[in-house]
């Protein structure tokens, strides 16, 4: 399934594959690697409130932003797991981890197979990279928060997200 024009990147539209998801629908499965480039799928993160924040890039201003917010976050929220999902490889988010101390939240690369991207309808068809999304999912498997961010540039609604974790978590 293809979303032509669904994300834009300085104002330039881009073809977002897979399907726009939505509060309710069950969680697809996907399978990414993890910084020792083991696998990990959506029944290995099973069992918590998850927050998935995907980003295109680390070494992007944005998604550095958003990865440290949510990793200051993360030190605060028992009983809810917060990954981010890029593109970028593993090794280049253990890098970016180190130098910026961010070891609360988990990193995870789509960059094999574009699993992720294609099932949760984040991959930008011409770039091969992620758009900016957040999802917040329950121990179930079941979607209780979306945010496709339209514009990649811009930061997704923190506030709003954090809430639906905290909520769902209770």
């Amino acid at each position: 399934m293809e979303r032509p024009g669904a994300t834009t990147l300085k104002g330039n539209p881009f073809t977002l594959l897979g399907p726009q998801l939505k509060s309710g629908d069950p969680a697809p499965a996907f399978e990414v690697v993890d910084r020792a480039l083991q696998p990990v799928t959506l029944d290995k993160t099973a069992g918590k409130t998850r927050i998935f924040s995907v980003v295109p890039s680390l070494d992007t201003p944005v998604c550095d932003a958003q990865t440290k917010r949510f990793n200051e976050a993360a030190a605060h929220l028992p009983g809810i797991d917060i990954y981010t999902i890029s593109m970028d490889l593993p090794f280049a988010q253990a890098r970016w981890c180190g130098a910026f101390q961010v070891d609360n939240v988990k990193m995870l690369s789509d960059h094999r197979s574009g699993s992720f991207g294609q099932n949760y309808g984040t991959l930008i068809k011409e770039l091969r990279i992620e758009s900016r999304a957040i999802f917040v999912v329950d121990k179930d498997n079941t979607i209780r928060y979306v945010e496709y961010v339209k514009e990649v540039t811009d930061h997704p609604n923190y506030d709003s997200a954090l809430a639906a974790a905290r909520q769902v978590a209770q």
